[in-house]
C-alpha cells in the first residue's frame, strides 16, 4: 500500500507504560441522528513508539502499518507538541 493511502490520525497520549508501545485517544465529532447535536466520540489505538521518546499528553501524528501484535495496527510517525 502507499503511503499516501494509508490512514493518519492526530491524537494525544494517554499512556506510554508499555515498552515501544503507546496508547493514542483520537477525538471526533459525530452528530446525533435524532437530535443534531455534535457529541465528541473517543477512540484508543495502541501505536509503536521505536524509541520510547512519547510522554503522557504530547500530541502525536500515527499511521496506519502491518499488525505489529494482536492490537497494534499503527506506528508513530512524529511528535507534534510536547506536553508542559
Amino acid at each position: 500500500m502507499e503511503r499516501q493511502l494509508r490512514k493518519t490520525r492526530i491524537g494525544l497520549v494517554v499512556s506510554n507504560k508499555m515498552n515501544k508501545s503507546i496508547i493514542v485517544a483520537v477525538e471526533r465529532k459525530v452528530k446525533h441522528p435524532i437530535y443534531g447535536k455534535f457529541v465528541k466520540k473517543t477512540t484508543k489505538f495502541m501505536a509503536h513508539d521505536e524509541t520510547n521518546t512519547c510522554g503522557i499528553g504530547d500530541t502525536v501524528s500515527i499511521m496506519e502499518t502491518r499488525p505489529l501484535s494482536k492490537n497494534k495496527n499503527w506506528r508513530l510517525v512524529e511528535i507534534l507538541e510536547k506536553a508542559k
